[in-house]
């Protein structure tokens, strides 16, 4: 029988956990206190630890090490708020294996423990003496690529995870969909850890900053006096990438001729510097990203379809963030716990308008645009709450005008037995203009001269549509 320590200064959590814990089987201690811990400790060793991440009487790190030092065969497990997830990778990086966020959910408790407890993940001693984890174990899933990530809760995030989880440990080729913003890097870095190539190079490239003279140069390296300016020879990102994997963004925007190299790259296995008669033979696992479709670009004659087929051996489509609505405030709480860390700040989180606004905004930039937004709003902020006055203009504006088109559209549903010229003039004149605005980024200066009016006779507009911030 497998016995677990639960640390944890709340009594009510250290009960509720040895209850479930026991009618699954396992010999379970409780206590609410590092010292009191680490005396069970001296007495006995145990196969599992549960420790929260705030105890009163020990920092989580010294109190890491005295575990680990007291009982280094024991599997640790932090419990921690979502909010403490940079603190947690420290706990990680010095001797925990895990860890589980509160409310502690029973279904993703059993997971997290029947992986650590395990017989494929038990620890082994090699020729060697080294003690290390049997090829089964390391990362087994994707909320334990952490630090540059947030893997969400909501049914949309949780089929993304899944996917990652399934295609990681294969040498396929990927190819990710989704809206610019949606994390597609973070997604591809995240199959990288994953996977048996894990310490190897993870390299990323931006096809759409390449141009056409250097794309071949840069992917595929050159040689000294391959071409004007070339005064050194230089592996390019392929070689850089051997034995790991690349990373080819916005895919579609390599020029045809590349696109025929990168085929022949991908069937040889083998990649040739300009200005070089050698071929270098290469292990490099691809996956590239688009916001577009590549059989509808296949269609167009853009994209090479043989191209196509070699990379869609696995295809993940990234939701946007509007279509994740229960993970909004979960990823705002992430980004402003890595911005508070930027800006050695301490805001504790948002105020009840913003919340409104952030779940009711539509994200246009999704993950890319809410860490903008966040880092902004947290260095404008000098209280405990980010509040509305520190968000952007139009963010607030597009939440305003949203609600009052969906007030304007059920006004017109119920009136089916009249219409009111006025009003339906107004509305018009109304979404003209905020389409103005937003067009020039609320600049009313260039909003007005497009608009053929003067900057007073567009404040009044704006005034009379209570288009101002309140």
């Amino acid at each position: 029988m497998k016995n677990i320590l639960i640390i944890d200064d709340d009594i009510n959590i250290c009960s509720l956990l040895q209850k479930y814990l026991s009618r699954k089987g396992f010999a379970t201690e409780t206590t609410n206190s590092s010292k009191k811990a680490l005396d069970l400790l001296i007495k006995q060793c145990y196969d599992l630890i549960l420790c929260d991440f705030h105890l009163p009487d020990e920092n989580g790190k010294e109190f890491m090490q005295k575990i680990k030092s007291t009982c280094p065969e024991a599997k640790v497990v932090i419990m921690s708020g979502y909010s403490d997830v940079k603190s947690t990778i420290e706990l990680i990086k010095s001797g925990a294996v895990d860890y589980i966020t509160k409310p502690i959910l029973p279904d993703e408790l059993q997971e997290v423990i029947s992986k650590l407890l395990s017989p494929e993940n038990e620890l082994v001693l090699t020729k060697t003496g080294v003690v290390k984890r049997s090829l089964n174990s390391g990362l087994t899933k994707f909320s334990d690529f952490l630090g540059k990530n947030v893997v969400g809760n909501s049914k949309q995030s949780k089929e993304l995870q899944r996917q990652i989880e399934l295609v990681a440990p294969t040498n396929y080729s990927v190819i990710l969909y989704g809206e610019s913003g949606t994390g597609k890097e973070s997604v591809a870095h995240g199959i990288h850890e994953l996977s048996s190539r894990a310490n190897k190079p993870f390299v990323a490239v931006d096809c759409g900053a390449l141009t056409r003279e250097l794309a071949a140069s840069e992917l595929f390296g050159h040689e000294k006096g391959a071409f004007t300016g070339a005064l050194h020879a230089k592996a390019g990102h392929f070689e850089h990438a051997n034995g790991g994997t690349i990373f080819l963004d916005e895919i579609t925007n390599l020029s045809y001729d590349i696109q025929v190299s990168l085929l022949r790259v991908i069937q040889e296995r083998k990649v040739k510097r300009l200005g070089s008669s050698k071929d270098t033979t290469i292990d490099v696992r691809i996956i590239v990203a688009s916001n577009e479709r590549l059989t509808e670009v296949c269609n167009s004659g853009k994209f090479r379809e043989d191209l196509y087929y070699r990379f869609n051996e696995f295809s993940i489509n990234l939701p946007s963030l509007r279509e994740r609505k229960d993970d909004i405030m979960l990823f705002a709480d992430f980004f402003l716990q890595k911005t508070n860390s930027e800006l050695d700040k301490q805001v504790r989180g948002f105020s009840n308008e913003v919340t409104e606004i952030f779940t009711n905004y539509r994200w246009p930039g999704n993950l890319r645009e809410m860490s903008n937004v966040i880092k902004r709003a947290a260095l404008l902020t000098t209280g405990d709450l980010i509040k509305p006055e520190s968000l952007p203009q139009e963010l607030v504006f597009d939440i305003k005008f949203s609600q009052l088109d969906e007030g304007h559209h059920a006004k017109q549903i119920h009136a089916e037995k009249t219409i009111d010229l006025k009003s339906v003039a107004q509305n018009a004149e109304h979404e003209i203009i905020m389409d103005a605005l937003k067009k020039f980024k609320f600049n009313k200066t260039k909003a007005a001269e497009y608009l053929n009016i003067d900057r007073k006779t567009l404040y009044n507009k704006m005034k009379a549509f209570n288009m101002f911030q309140e």
